[in-house]
């Protein structure tokens, strides 16, 4: 039996608290869409390096499999690489750095094509062509899809590709706590083995944090239980700063009560969007693309009909409705069929003869910890990619369907420089600095978080406040005067953070534990998020500012940096790169 496992007969005190250490050329943290790509990137260099894939969850269950709608790419005659990459700078209202956008699309086509070749099963037209769909904010048809169901068919793709390297080691279910500085550099991580209860040092020439989004700071939101910025946090700590965090998408289309996102494919299928009165209330916002404007125009005109009164009420509140009855079964059961299913089993309606309850709800952040077109941080050895990163391509607003083809381009590439970086490093770094840190981390998370016990703070207590918290003074809308209570509470919540106690003393599959390491890590998320927020005082795409309704590129056209500090974030910025297109008003 594996080290790993822990017999059923056992007692906590039995089981070793820190196992040997091991080391790889490569640590990639997590095991979604980006970091599978950069993980097959960097084994198809060099079949001599060793690569170790750590996540907390088994990697068919990372947050990419929930992805529905599609990624984009230009394949058609009638599209253009220019036009891809203006659509998405527009869409970001002008905060994307453009070169990074131009890097993007570019190697977008590739991808499609090397999926393809994979096995991944597109949709098809009649010609035999991979179909492509439209999607908001984009001029043109450019999303490919497959069904509803893309995330999953492409995580399935790529994690049953990596399987074919024996150079790609997993650690399935590995909790990373912390990244282990030395001299200087990043030299792998510290994990708690969540199936063996025991804390383990992985050193690596190269890590490269893809650990996805931070949603669940948000009370509302379509993200995963394991969405926790858990990569975030950990460049965060070791000094990398975290740019663009006030930038968090809102979804315009998520089921209320759930949370469950219902993909804009519905509407790039061609679904309406109405009010109580059955009005497409879209015309009266933004009639030139009605449906398919960007997500945050969206989700702020349906705040908009909500205040005035035109919304459904329900058991959850206020939605308004996802009208897909003109569609067609057809259509519905061949392009739709998850959104379907998702209506039928948590709505307890049939979209083909209903309107689907819909509201917006937290999605994506559009910042992350600032990385450059390979991903390399401010911290040599340090890399990250997908949601966790900020390249930025994707600005004040990320376009739908930008994501998936995010994490596969700067998935290849931050693998690819990851491993050139390893290859340069003849040696695996110093065992003492990995030593030192595990030490460390069995005294806070061993002695000091298990040791804590129960009292009034408890780990349910401090994240639902924070959650709330995030969604009524840091959400659609915001003004000084509540993103500095948010930043002032957030603060006080840090404070409580260090009173919670845990019950649970188990070593093995300790939930609470997880929880409580979690909670920590987004502590400090919302934090940026919130000061970042507070400092921006202008209104650029999903950062709203009713006290400052209007964009300003004289003060703000450019990037903020959180760095973490005693107290409170530093915050600091660097400007947008651009290379020809001038910012001009986002109109559509």
């Amino acid at each position: 039996m594996s080290e790993r496992y822990v017999p059923k007969a056992y007692s906590p005190d039995s089981v070793p608290r820190v196992v040997e250490r091991t080391a790889h050329d490569i640590v990639i943290v997590g095991g979604g869409a980006a970091g599978l790509r950069a993980a097959i990137a960097a084994a198809q260099t060099d079949p001599d390096l060793s690569i170790a894939v750590v996540s907390k969850v088994y990697p068919m269950r990372s947050h990419t499999v929930s992805a529905e709608g599609g990624t984009a790419a230009v394949l058609r005659d009638y599209d253009s690489l220019e036009l891809h990459a203006l659509d998405t700078i527009k869409g970001s209202d002008f905060l994307a750095d453009q070169d990074a956008v131009e890097f993007f699309v570019a190697r977008c086509p590739k991808e499609i094509i090397q999926l393809e070749h994979w096995g991944c099963p597109w949709s098809r037209d009649p010609d035999g062509r991979v179909s492509q769909r439209a999607f908001g904010g984009m001029s043109v048809k450019r999303t490919v899809f497959a069904a509803d169901k893309v995330g999953f068919h492409i995580l399935h793709t790529l994690f049953q590709t990596s399987m074919k390297f024996e150079n790609i080691h997993r650690f399935d279910e590995y909790f990373v706590t912390s990244l282990i500085v030395d001299g200087g550099a990043c030299a792998g991580v510290t994990a708690l083995d969540l199936r063996g209860g025991r804390m383990v040092g992985i050193g690596g020439k190269a890590t490269i944090l893809a650990t996805g989004g931070c949603g669940r700071v948000y009370e509302f939101t379509t993200n995963g239980f394991i969405k926790t910025g858990d990569g975030m946090a950990l460049a965060y700590r070791a000094g990398v700063p975290l740019k663009d965090m006030e930038m968090v998408q809102f979804h315009p289309t998520c089921l209320p009560g759930t949370g469950i996102l219902i993909t804009e494919a519905a509407r790039g299928e061609g679904g309406y969007l109405i009010n109580k009165d059955g009005e497409r209330y879209m015309q009266r916002y933004l009639p030139s693309k009605m449906e398919l404007g960007p997500r945050d125009i969206l989700s702020r005109s349906m705040i908009q009909e909500m205040k005035a009164g035109r919304a459904f009420d329900g058991p959850y509140g206020q939605y308004l409705g996802l009208d897909l009855r003109h569609l067609g079964a057809a259509t519905i059961d061949q392009k739709l069929p998850m959104v379907r299913e998702l209506a039928e089993k948590y709505m307890g309606l049939d979209p083909i003869h209903e309107p689907i309850p819909v509201r917006p709800g937290q999605h994506y952040i559009m910042g992350g910890v600032s990385t450059n077109s390979t991903g390399e941080t401010t911290l040599p050895g340090l890399y990250a990619v997908g949601e966790t990163a900020c390249v930025s391509i994707n600005g004040a607003n990320r376009l739908g369907s930008n994501s998936l083809s995010e994490c596969l381009v700067f998935g290849e590439w931050c693998g690819l420089a990851a491993a050139q970086h390893a290859k340069q490093k003849a040696a695996y770094p110093r065992g003492a600095a990995s030593r030192e840190a595990l030490r460390k981390e069995e005294a806070r998370v061993f002695d000091g978080l298990m040791g804590r016990e129960r009292g009034k703070e408890t780990l349910a207590g401090v994240r639902v406040e924070m959650q709330q918290l995030m969604e009524r003074d840091v959400g659609i809308f915001r003004d000084e005067a509540g993103l500095a209570d948010a930043c002032g509470k957030l603060a006080k919540l840090r404070d409580r953070f260090g009173s919670v106690g845990m019950a649970d003393k188990d070593r093995v599959f300790n939930t609470e534990m997880t929880g409580v390491l979690e909670l920590d890590f987004m502590l400090d998320v919302a934090a940026s998020i919130a000061h970042s927020a507070l400092n921006r005082r202008e209104s650029r795409g999903a950062h709203s500012r009713t006290d400052f309704p209007n964009r300003d590129d004289a003060n703000y056209l450019k990037h903020t940096l959180a760095y973490r500090a005693d107290g409170a974030p530093r915050i600091d910025y660097v400007p947008v790169k651009i290379t020809k297109w001038q910012p001009v008003e986002r109109k559509y």
